[in-house]
């Protein structure tokens, strides 16, 4: 159910903060906050990334341990075929000719980097390739132990920093052994070109869950956001303001919760304001009767007793205060229906508020403004009289008195500032005194009606500021009321 209720935004403000915040909303605002990147956003992007990552280093993790199985294999596929080819080539030789042993085994073709070594078993020697570069002494210990035991052998091992794969063979027919070591520079070097691009791969793999983390999370908070700027429009009193229909199911199922939500939050809030105005009109009738018959009643006091005068006394003191009870609600229900339109003019605060306080019977309180003369702002005039004379009637009933009351403001904003001669107000009551039916301290005994701050920081509200009370030098309250400044160049409404 959408309403289109227009002039109702400004009535329902104040209703609706306080409906929405006893429901928590304000606690949902917060979460749906979607500026600090860690909260729901961050975890979004950390997820991804972490995902992103797991995944990256797992392939690569695979994928390198294959590489190299598969590298090495190939290599010492390699080395067996052509150590096997030149023991087979050093067996026809040396059986032939086993005097020249050494120069047989220097003339044999090694890879470049790699080595020799033949063992005769008849006179236990062993024969390097020269330049000699390598002897059997540089050969892996357990190599060389299991070959010259009649068994063939391979070890991989390192030589003055570099890797070798060394095979060992035995040659039983000329009583030999043949031992040639292999260089794994080009394997090693492969592997580490793979292992860099691998972790350049996981960066870029990480970086790039992160990026679709991002993107995917403003997609999954779009409606987030939207529920947020429709709550925020809602808890300013846009009652009209209502989420769209979602095609998703459960992005469905939200919106019309929140509407539905909405909904009864409005029906309450339209019948709780129309019973407080209708109230308050229904009351008028009977206390204007009742404040007429005081007043007849008034005239002829002295004709009572002293007991039935002071009955009457009082009677007439709470029949002004049920009138000011009335008057006050009256008013605040026309600003929360909004009636009545706004009437802006271009005036010149700090002389506006002198004379507000001199008509009212106010003059004799010490005025000061830092404003110039010429200074001038757009503004409803009587919303200002109503805040000025408010503060000044709260202060004369329950604080000894204005004490002082000045003007100040800057480009932005004005102020108004009223300091009186009570004890001020406690800290914890700074806030619960500007709301309806409140009371301070200082008040609690008083005769009035409990109205007169709540509408004060209504009107404030209308002209775009707020009101709150601070400790002014002397121990008693200092009340401050904001207003946006208006400048007549910029306003459309000016008189």
């Amino acid at each position: 159910m959408t309403v289109d209720l227009g002039a109702d935004k400004s009535r329902t403000s104040a209703a609706l903060r306080q409906a929405f915040h006893s429901r928590g909303l304000h606690n949902l605002l917060n979460l749906l906050n979607l500026r600090n990147l860690r909260g729901l956003r961050g975890r979004i992007v950390l997820y991804f990334s972490l995902s992103a990552f797991a995944a990256a280093v797992t392939l690569s993790i695979v994928t390198y341990a294959s590489t190299r199985a598969y590298l090495l294999n190939q290599r010492t596929e390699a080395a067996t075929t052509q150590a096997i080819n030149n023991a087979q080539v050093l067996q026809a030789l040396v059986a032939t000719n086993p005097a020249d042993a050494g120069d047989i085994v220097t003339n044999i073709r090694t890879e470049k980097g790699g080595y020799a070594v033949l063992h005769l078993v008849a006179d236990d020697s062993f024969f390097a390739q020269e330049p000699l570069r390598f002897t059997q002494s540089n050969l892996p210990v357990e190599l060389v132990n299991e070959t010259l035991r009649g068994s063939s052998h391979r070890q991989r091992f390192e030589f003055k920093g570099e890797p070798y794969e060394a095979l060992g063979i035995s040659i039983k027919s000329i009583s030999a052994h043949y031992f040639e070591a292999f260089p794994l520079n080009d394997v090693e070097r492969t592997l580490n070109t793979i292992r860099t691009t691998l972790t350049l791969g996981i960066l870029l793999i990480t970086i790039a869950g992160g990026v679709f983390g991002l993107s995917s999370s403003n997609s999954v908070l779009r409606p987030l956001r939207r529920v947020a700027n429709v709550a925020t429009d809602i808890a300013s009193g846009g009652l009209d303001v209502r989420l769209e229909d979602e095609r998703d199911p459960e992005l469905a199922l939200l919106a019309s919760s929140f509407n539905n939500m909405v909904d009864a939050v409005q029906s309450r809030i339209q019948r709780e304001t129309r019973f407080a105005s209708d109230v308050s009109h229904e009351l008028r009738s009977p206390i204007t009767a009742l404040t007429t018959a005081v007043d007849v009643l008034q005239s002829r006091r002295s004709d009572l007793s002293k007991r039935n005068q002071q009955a009457f006394d009082i009677i007439a003191s709470q029949v002004r205060r049920f009138d000011r009870t009335v008057l006050d609600l009256l008013e605040l229900s026309r600003l929360d229906a909004g009636a009545g339109k706004t009437q802006e003019e271009t005036v010149n605060l700090a002389d506006l508020v002198r004379r507000v306080a001199q008509r009212h019977g106010f003059g004799d309180v010490v005025f000061a403004t830092t404003l110039n003369s010429d200074d001038q702002t757009v503004l409803d005039k009587r919303r200002v009289e109503r805040i000025v004379l408010n503060l000044l009637e709260n202060a004369r009933d329950h604080a000894g008195g204005a004490t002082a009351v000045s003007v100040t403001g800057d480009q932005k904003m004005l102020r108004i500032i009223v300091e009186d001669a009570g004890a001020g107000v406690a800290v914890s009551e700074r806030e619960r005194i500007f709301e309806r039916f409140a009371r301070g301290t200082a008040s609690r005994n008083s005769t009035g009606s409990g109205l007169g701050l709540a509408i004060v920081q209504e009107h404030a509200r209308a002209l775009g500021g707020e009101a709150w009370v601070e400790d002014n030098s002397n121990g008693g309250a200092r009340f401050i009321i904001s207003i946006v400044r208006q400048n007549p160049e910029d306003s459309d409404g000016q008189i």
